[in-house]
């Protein structure tokens, strides 16, 4: 493997253990050279493309146009070549993020396979461009990979990549993709939910004013990413698909969850997956997903909250616009653990305080829901509690809008929205619905609504008596063949 540092000033290569080459400056006669290349937004049109067939699909710009990138805008470059044996090539990313183009830099990964069998740390990037052609395959090895996962400090969760720094631009030009292998995974864990050291793709962690685009992430081992810690962060044009080519499922494959970070927004995101599209866990704020379209998982997550026992969390100002779902559970849901601690994260746990607040969704086109539009409840666990202690929760949940939703359920939801909110907290507040016009495929028209401890609501009528919860340890995603076992699997007022 080689990693190229041209110097601006100097113009040399740095081959990792091998020879110093000279680089011949012959800038003035390539200055030009890829002038015509114009870098189109092509993610619509490939997704679910194979890798080498977008590479072979159009023309990319190569290494003269970043070197010339590089030297106008007086950067460091740094070309890194996958090594030539297929060995690993975790070593010369990091030196490339870490060391050589650490700060002002430009690194190109041309690929078109970089083999990744160790875990990465590059953190403390200042200023970096990357531009990502290759694909980055991890290894299948299960066993090393749980026994070198990181935590990310939230629920007992791991990551096998570090990613932080600030005015950091990343950009796949909707060819770069991170493949985590995950159908190893999808196996190995049995449709068993939050195993252990099972560890997500990437951590976007203490990520500053810095733009994530035009990358593909696929079949990755747990959650795709998890952004922590992380402030003023744009992802877009985004590409998501772990699905399962056995009877096990792709519980767990998360398109992105947000932990204590703000100002994160989410444009042109497509997920195809067995779990959350996006989910908002604790003290998160100023999240906003735009113009995305969302498959076979369960919608988009407005938690989980209150897991840790007397623990303050919030999620706030939360806005989603022009979102497009087919055969997910949800549109939004939103879920907190009850009031009385059970077990331990990330399968257990409860007692949390806090509040959710301010969350709008608007512009909604819905097809074959698997449930209710529309859900929140408030006894959360994972670890043989789920259901119990309902109003015990002192977490508050107000101020949610959904309008101008529109679409169809399958023929045995009945409900558009399901409500349980805890007796404990005094219930949800301000909970709103305009311009909502669902069907069902036998029911026709949806227009009723299950409420306990409902306040103050607008557009809706609460006028489904109250029942207990009844729950099922099937799920009906298509993004698997079997109908397998979820983590919390309820099927409350469908």
């Amino acid at each position: 493997m080689r990693l190229l540092a041209f110097l601006p000033a100097v113009q040399c290569a740095v081959a990792l253990g091998g020879n110093l080459q000279q680089i011949d400056d012959d800038n003035n006669n390539n200055n030009n050279k890829n002038n015509n290349i114009v870098i189109h937004n092509h993610h619509l049109q490939q997704r679910g493309m194979d890798h080498a067939d977008i590479l072979a699909s159009r023309k990319l710009p190569d290494l003269e146009f970043f070197r010339n990138q590089a030297l106008e805008e007086k950067r460091t470059f740094c070309v890194v070549e996958p090594d030539e044996n297929g060995g690993d090539d975790a070593s010369s990313i990091m030196g490339a993020l870490n060391k050589e183009c650490r700060d002002r830099g430009l690194v190109f990964m041309p690929g078109p396979l970089y083999h990744i069998a160790s875990n990465m740390t590059t953190m403390g990037m200042d200023d970096v461009k990357i531009f990502l052609l290759g694909r980055m395959l991890w290894t299948p090895d299960v066993n090393y990979w749980r026994s070198v996962s990181m935590p990310i400090g939230f629920q007992n969760q791991s990551t096998v990549w570090y990613f932080g720094g600030k005015n950091v631009t990343w950009d796949g030009l909707d060819a770069g993709t991170l493949d985590g292998n995950g159908q190893v995974w999808y196996d190995w864990a049995r449709s068993e939910g939050n195993l252990p050291r099972r560890p997500m793709n990437i951590n976007f962690r203490e990520l500053s004013h810095s733009v994530i685009r035009n990358l593909r992430f696929v079949q990755s081992q747990m959650w795709t990413m998890a952004v922590t810690h992380s402030h003023a962060v744009e992802l877009t044009d985004i590409y998501v698909n772990s699905t399962s080519s056995s009877q096990w499922s792709t519980l767990n494959t998360d398109g992105c969850d947000t932990v204590y970070s703000d100002d994160i927004t989410f444009r042109r995101w497509f997920v195809k997956n067995g779990d959350d599209a996006i989910a908002l866990k604790g003290n998160s704020s100023r999240i906003s997903v735009y113009d995305s379209e969302f498959h076979d998982g369960q919608g988009v997550a407005i938690g989980s909250m209150g897991q840790y026992d007397g623990k303050f969390e919030y999620i706030t100002d939360f806005y989603a616009r022009n979102i497009t779902l087919v055969n997910t559970a949800h549109v939004s849901y939103l879920k907190t653990w009850a009031g009385v601690s059970r077990g331990f994260p990330p399968n257990g746990g409860g007692g949390g305080i806090g509040h959710a607040s301010n969350i709008t969704m608007e512009d909604i086109r819905i097809t074959r829901l698997r449930q209710q539009p529309f859900f929140a409840w408030q006894c959360e666990n994972y670890s043989g509690f789920a259901g119990k202690d309902c109003n015990s929760s002192l977490f508050k949940m107000n101020n949610v809008t959904w309008a101008n939703v529109t679409g169809t359920v399958t023929k045995d939801v009945r409900n558009v929205g399901s409500f349980q909110c805890s007796a404990a907290a005094n219930g949800c507040h301000h909970f709103k619905v305009s311009n909502i016009d669902i069907s069902s495929d036998g029911r026709g028209k949806l227009d009723k609504w299950h409420c306990e401890n409902v306040r103050e609501n607008t557009g809706f009528t609460c006028n489904d008596p109250p029942q207990r919860f009844a729950y099922s340890n099937n799920s009906s995603s298509s993004s698997s063949r079997s109908r397998s076992r979820r983590k919390y699997t309820y099927m409350p007022y469908i």
